[in-house]
C-alpha cells in the first residue's frame, strides 16, 4: 500500500486510535515525497471513513444552526440525499459555501464575541477537511502550543507554565490577540497554505470558505475581505497555521 492509499484509508477514528503524532508525521512526510497524493487530498477528504468521522463529530457537537435552519441532527438524513452531489461538487472544484450566520455572544471577562455559524451541511464539510489537514499540519506545530490543538488543553498549558517557574523562571507572560480571527489577512494564508498544500481543489475551497461572506441579524450579507470567522471547525486550524511560523515551512 502506498503512502496514497495509507492516507486514504486511514480515518480520524483510526488515526486516534492508533496513537500519537507519529502516524501524522508519517503522513505528511510520505504526502510531501508523492506528487499524487499532494494532488489527491480531496479524495482524502471525501473518504468514506473521514466523512463518517466528521459527520459523527458535528452531529455530537450540535451547534446551532445555520442561516437555512437546518439542525445538526438532521445531517445524516441531508447526507443520504445529497451526499453524490456533494462529493461531485468538492472532487470537481466547484463547492460554494453559504455565507455564515452572525451570532455575537457575551465574554466571560466582559465584552462580545462575534461568531460566524455555518450551516450544518458547511461544518461538516469543514470537518472532513479539517481532519485530513491536521494529519498534514500538527505535527509540526511548536510543543509550546496549546491551543485549538487535539489532546491539548489549557490546563496542560498552565501545568507548562508551572513547569518552566520550577526550573527557574521568573516571569509568565499571558498575550491576548485582540480581535485575532476577525483580521486573518486572506492572501497571506493562502499563501501560507500553498506551501503545503498542492491540490488546488482544496485551496480553492479553503478561499471559497474565506470568502463566503457572513448574514447579519437584518439578514444583510456583508464580505469583510479578511479574517476567518469563529464558529466553524476549520478556522482554529487555519489561525495555528497562521501563528505558528514553524508550522507553514514547505516539507522536505
Amino acid at each position: 500500500m502506498n503512502s496514497e492509499q495509507m492516507l486514504m484509508g486511514l480515518g480520524a477514528s483510526e488515526l486516534r486510535r492508533r496513537g500519537n503524532a507519529v502516524v501524522d508525521e508519517f503522513i505528511a512526510n510520505r504526502l510531501a515525497e508523492s506528487t499524487t497524493g499532494q494532488d489527491r487530498l480531496m479524495e482524502s477528504i471525501c473518504a468514506v471513513e473521514n466523512r463518517r468521522s466528521a459527520r459523527k463529530r458535528v452531529e455530537k457537537n450540535n451547534g446551532a444552526p445555520g442561516i437555512d435552519g437546518v439542525k445538526a441532527r438532521e445531517l445524516t438524513g441531508a447526507l443520504n440525499r445529497c451526499w453524490g452531489a456533494i462529493k461531485t461538487s468538492l472532487l470537481g472544484g466547484t463547492y460554494e459555501p453559504m455565507p455564515v450566520r452572525r451570532k455575537t455572544i457575551e465574554k466571560p471577562d466582559g465584552g462580545t464575541r462575534d461568531l460566524g455559524i455555518p450551516t450544518v451541511q458547511d461544518r461538516f464539510v469543514q470537518q472532513a477537511m479539517t481532519q485530513v489537514l491536521t494529519a498534514i499540519y500538527d505535527h509540526a506545530f511548536s510543543d509550546s502550543s496549546f491551543g485549538y490543538r487535539p489532546g491539548r488543553s489549557q490546563a496542560q498549558a498552565v501545568e507548562r507554565a508551572r513547569e518552566h517557574v520550577q526550573r527557574g523562571a521568573n516571569y509568565v507572560v499571558s498575550i491576548d490577540l485582540s480581535k485575532f480571527f476577525d483580521r486573518v489577512n486572506h492572501d497571506r494564508l493562502m499563501s501560507r497554505l500553498a506551501m503545503r498544500i498542492k491540490d488546488k481543489r482544496v485551496l480553492k475551497l479553503i478561499r471559497a470558505f474565506l470568502n463566503s461572506g457572513i448574514m447579519l441579524e437584518n439578514n444583510e450579507i456583508t464580505y469583510p475581505g479578511e479574517g476567518t470567522p469563529q464558529g466553524g471547525p476549520l478556522s482554529p486550524l487555519l489561525s495555528n497555521i497562521v501563528l505558528d511560523g514553524k508550522g507553514v515551512r514547505p516539507m522536505k
